[in-house]
């Protein structure tokens, strides 16, 4: 009875959801991630390109290629499946691969492809007319064909330079020069695309690689031409028949033209103080912790990243980041540079963080950072811009503040509290019995203090300057340890229980020690508060640590030199 009163519960809790999947249709909960893309964009009317289909899983039927034909002609079409087992689980890979040549020029639209009830998302696709009629007469077998982005380019901007090979012959190898210019950087982009095409009604194959050029001085620029090496396969037919046929091979160069352009200087209506030219640049931040609030002594991080559309990443301006006061530490990380490169050029990517560490409670602004630039699209200057921001440091949980002297308590130092038991119990005594019991034990302290000051005067004189030394000495030698262990958290332990036998404070950094010193605590700060973590090398520390003790050392032999220690 009772399992079938748990089988009912099972039932009825999930009715729901059971009563769901009858209500959706079939297409909903079977549906599947299609991805289809284009290898080139735009195409020339004669130029062949890929249409790839991706998918996860099996579709829900197989695919309808038919609305392709209205606006093109399918040369060739091919699918394939791969499956991989990775750390447990299971991958399946899906592709359809078609060879697509447009039949108008304009602005098309590859159509959704449907597998039954999934079906793909439709692509705008621009078709251009062909623009390798006139670059050689008919029927040659083997030529190369090379342009430009543009006649005209901004120094250091961005120019595209595309070399095709157009070929109706079989090679066996084939080698191709790469660009020559002078006073310039040359990136080559992307992997080679290999298309068909027709030129004055001849099929070729073409093979298609580009560069991306960015001229270093303004003036006229020439682009060398390119030779292209190769061995062509030929066949001589023997009379004795087929089976004594040679496959022999000739040597054929073919060179193309050369590119002549004009490279233009930095406009006079730029105003900057350095020159950054590109088509597309966007710069944004991410902070660790968005309300931008942080305790003292400890870090906030600030991530910026620039982004730049036809630079490289050695071009990218440095991100210069100031605290704008003595009591914010800032440690800036090393920056990440990357190129993405594709057939549209080079993409640049800068990745600055930075860690921002407060040592007095209050409010920190900081300045705006801009990056003006020239927009080689437009023509015009612009500016990317991050607004200025105020960073809120509030004070350690169980801390007090005490102001220096003229300033305000809320930019003071701190002292750690003691602690407070919790709900102490009061206990009424009377009085006459507290003022006996006070008599009665101040005589007998003062008749102990007469029996030991008398005979053991001097050994305990000795043995509380022994205790007094032991522990400061073994700090040091367990601290010197530590440093040259590189052990950042060991060391950071013992610094803070050194500075309190020592200097009675709670941040040794600040108080009256050489700048060496501070800054290699400020170093070992970094490496333990930091976002990421830092490397850190105590040798050093070590060896300012014992520089310091030698100068108190010093101090003590001159009383009259001595003067108590202070914050800065």
């Amino acid at each position: 009875m009772k399992i079938k009163q748990t089988v009912m519960s099972v039932i009825w809790a999930r009715l729901p959801a059971l009563l769901l999947l009858l209500v959706l249709p079939a297409g909903t909960a079977l549906a599947v991630d299609m991805v289809a893309a284009v290898d080139r964009n735009p195409v020339s009317i004669n130029e062949s390109f890929k249409l790839i289909i991706r998918a996860s899983e099996s579709p829900d039927d197989d695919p309808d290629f038919s609305p392709l034909t209205s606006d093109f002609e399918i040369l060739n079409q091919q699918q394939s499946s791969r499956s991989s087992w990775v750390n447990g689980r299971s991958s399946k890979v899906i592709s359809w691969d078609l060879d697509l040549m447009a039949k108008r020029v304009g602005h098309l639209q590859i159509p959704s492809i449907h597998f039954g009830d999934d079906q793909t998302k439709p692509i705008p696709l621009q078709v251009v007319e062909d623009q390798a009629q006139a670059a050689v007469g008919a029927n040659e077998p083997l030529y190369l064909d090379v342009s430009v982005s543009a006649d005209e380019v901004y120094v250091q901007a961005q120019l595209i330079y595309t070399v095709r090979l157009f070929q109706r012959i079989s090679l066996a190898k084939a080698s191709l020069t790469e660009p020559q210019v002078d006073n310039a950087v040359i990136e080559k982009l992307a992997e080679d695309a290999q298309f068909n095409t027709q030129v004055n009604g001849v099929n070729y194959t073409v093979v298609e690689r580009k560069y991306a050029i960015f001229p270093q001085q303004s003036g006229p620029l020439t682009i060398a031409p390119l030779t292209l090496t190769a061995q062509v396969a030929s066949s001589n037919r023997s009379a004795y028949g087929s089976i004594f046929n040679s496959q022999r091979t000739q040597t054929q160069r073919v060179f193309s033209t050369a590119v002549q352009l004009n490279v233009l200087p930095i406009p006079a209506q730029f105003k900057a103080k350095h020159w950054l030219v590109a088509e597309q640049l966007h710069l944004e931040q991410t902070w660790s912790n968005d309300a931008l609030t942080v305790t003292v002594g400890e870090p906030l991080t600030r991530t910026i990243t620039l982004l730049a559309k036809g630079l490289t990443a050695s071009q990218l301006p440095e991100f210069t980041q100031h605290g704008g006061h003595s009591s914010l530490k800032v440690y800036p990380d090393q920056a990440v540079l990357k190129n993405q490169r594709n057939g549209d050029g080079v993409i640049a990517f800068r990745e600055q963080k930075i860690a921002f560490i407060p040592a007095k409670p209050g409010e920190y602004q900081l300045e705006a950072l801009e990056i003006p630039w020239f927009n080689s699209q437009t023509g015009q200057q612009a500016v990317a811009r991050i607004p200025a921001m105020t960073i809120t440091a509030v004070a350690k949980e169980g801390t007090i503040i005490q102001p220096q002297a003229g300033e305000p308590a809320t930019t003071g130092a701190f002292v750690e509290l003691p602690q407070v038991i919790e709900n102490p119990v009061t206990v009424e005594v009377d009085d006459r019995w507290k003022w006996l019991a006070v008599v009665c034990a101040v005589g007998w302290l003062l008749t102990l203090m007469y029996l030991v000051v008398k005979r053991f005067k001097t050994a305990a004189e000795a043995t509380i300057a022994k205790n007094d030394d032991l522990p400061l000495k073994t700090l040091i030698k367990q601290l010197q340890k530590a440093c040259k262990a590189s052990n950042a958290k060991q060391a950071k332990l013992l610094l803070s229980q050194w500075q309190q036998l020592l200097l009675s404070e709670t941040n040794l950094a600040g108080n009256n020690v050489s700048q060496q010193l501070s800054d290699e605590i400020q170093r070992l700060n970094q490496s333990l508060y930091a976002k990421q973590a830092i490397p850190w090398q105590g040798e050093r520390l070590a060896v300012l640590v014992l520089a310091h003790m030698r100068q108190l050392d010093e101090q003590q032999k001159k009383p009259e030199a001595l003067e108590p220690l202070h914050r800065l």
